[in-house]
């Protein structure tokens, strides 16, 4: 492999262990056991890296080793916009992230009167990825609906519903619970067209109360409190990046 330039190169083994991967002396076992790659080749021990610039893999999985990258899951409150510097003066991400070194993105939008997993980056590469369909990236949510919901509906979701902007339809459909005249359905679909969820939902006869956005491809809002955010795990960023095939 060739060697990075000797003014920004680190050996390969201590950027892995400041990643994360492991102590120093694992991640040599790593390498030596030919489990790590370096922008596509095979590593070998001794190998040096620009952690900023070259691309890692371990066991096929992506390594960020770039410490000026930030990566966040946040769940968005309702009636908070995704954005980070609101024209209206309405309530916005940056009063609940506080500030970083680094500014970061929110990949993708949450309307203001849905709420759940917002994830945010100043990896604008990933970012696209993430946002552009053709990636098929899933997207998981949580609806109430007004109930009874007959068996019907759930079919005519995954066959798909006409809307006014083209055909569309969900990945998967799961009736979650009933709750006297309400319903919670759980929807999974790759679809990125605003408003997709609530304009199926009412197209087919069941308008949403609320919306609740649980997972984004590998990643799953869990029990963050509501305004709440965290950094990712080494493991989440590298599953991200698997399901955009990096």
């Amino acid at each position: 492999m060739p060697q990075a330039d000797p003014a920004t190169s680190v050996r390969l083994q201590k950027v892995l262990a400041t990643a994360g991967v492991g102590s120093r002396r694992a991640c040599e076992d790593l390498i030596f056991r030919r489990r790590v790659t370096v922008n596509g080749r095979v590593a070998q021990l001794g190998d040096k890296v620009n952690p900023g610039t070259d691309e890692i893999h371990v066991d096929g999985q992506r390594v960020v080793t770039d410490t000026k990258m930030v990566y966040l899951a946040m769940n968005k409150p309702r009636g908070v916009v995704s954005s980070m510097d609101d024209e209206k003066g309405r309530n916005e991400l940056a009063e609940f992230l506080g500030t970083f070194e680094q500014r970061v993105f929110h990949v993708g939008r949450l309307d203001a009167d849905s709420e759940g997993l917002l994830l945010l980056t100043n990896d604008g590469a990933l970012a696209h990825k993430l946002m552009h369909p053709s990636f098929g990236v899933a997207k998981t949510y949580l609806a109430e609906v007004a109930g009874p919901l007959p068996r019907s509906v759930g079919r005519q979701l995954l066959s798909g519903v006409e809307l006014e902007d083209g055909f569309a339809r969900v990945d998967t459909f799961r009736l979650v619970d009933t709750l006297g005249k309400t319903a919670q359905i759980e929807v999974t679909l790759h679809e990125g067209r605003k408003h997709i969820v609530r304009r199926m939902l009412d197209a087919v006869g069941h308008p949403v109360s609320r919306l609740i956005r649980t997972a984004v491809g590998p990643i799953r809002l869990g029990d963050m409190r509501p305004g709440g955010f965290r950094h990712l795990s080494n493991a989440e960023i590298g599953a991200l990046f698997k399901a955009v095939g990096d």
